[in-house]
């Protein structure tokens, strides 16, 4: 009996836990530190923070840029990529290769005849541009206006046909065609002798357009002169 009204007494005085309803779900019991964090995460949702067996981790809410170099930019922004060129010259690579010309003429022919057809032809084309401008002799002017947009005329030709040959010089030779500042100066410079070779045709009209034409020669005659060096620079990198 007296066991019986101590077990009742014990059941009576026994904190009873109250059932969970619709409306207060039960909440499983949560550590200190793990309530202080979930509830500073709700309190500053900016910073990004989430809780991990106990432990902060910061999430990454933004992208940095560490580095930037021009030519991968410049080259994403000009040229269509370097497979479907690849694609297009596969053929006359193989083509080539079928000569088993030697390493040293498929390495430094397209330099070398670069090289000529931009100090002979570009050189003294733009010499005879400056000729137009500055000479007082009238025959020397003639001369002058007759050859100088020939001369520049073909150095725009045997670029626009060189750069072929780089290509084909890269893939014979198993390099990228499309990772360097050479190839970059050089899609650049073709553009803008496209845009030189217009400017005379409306010389008639804007007569002021032979100053910019002028100006934008010698750019552009600086530009190859770059375009030179990053291709020594390549030619020596392999």
């Amino acid at each position: 009996m007296g066991a019986v009204t101590m077990a009742s007494s014990f059941l009576v005085l026994r904190p009873r836990a109250s059932l969970p309803s619709a409306s207060h779900p039960r909440r499983a019991p949560t550590s200190a530190p793990r309530r202080l964090l979930a509830t500073a995460a709700e309190t500053h949702p900016r910073e990004g923070l989430s809780v991990v067996a106990g432990e902060t981790r910061a999430r990454a809410t933004t992208t940095r840029l560490y580095s930037l170099a021009p030519c991968p930019v410049l080259l994403a922004a000009l040229l269509p990529g370097a497979e479907p060129i690849s694609a297009a010259f596969e053929p006359f690579v193989e083509l080539v290769r079928t000569f088993s010309l030697p390493d040293w003429l498929v390495h430094w022919g397209h330099p070398g005849n670069m090289a000529v057809v931009l100090f002979a032809m570009g050189g003294y084309g733009t010499y005879l541009g400056f000729r137009i401008k500055l000479s007082d002799d009238p025959e020397e002017k003639a001369k002058a206006k007759d050859l100088h947009p020939k001369l520049l005329g073909g150095m725009f030709f045997f670029f626009a046909l060189g750069a072929t040959g780089g290509v084909t010089a890269l893939l014979t030779s198993g390099k990228p065609i499309l990772e360097s500042p050479h190839a970059v100066t050089g899609v650049i410079g073709l553009a803008l002798l496209t845009v030189q070779s217009l400017l005379p045709t409306l010389f008639e009209g804007n007569p002021g357009l032979r100053g910019a034409h002028g100006l934008l020669g010698s750019s552009i005659m600086t530009l190859f002169l770059f375009h030179a060096a990053f291709g020594l620079q390549l030619g020596l990198s392999f």
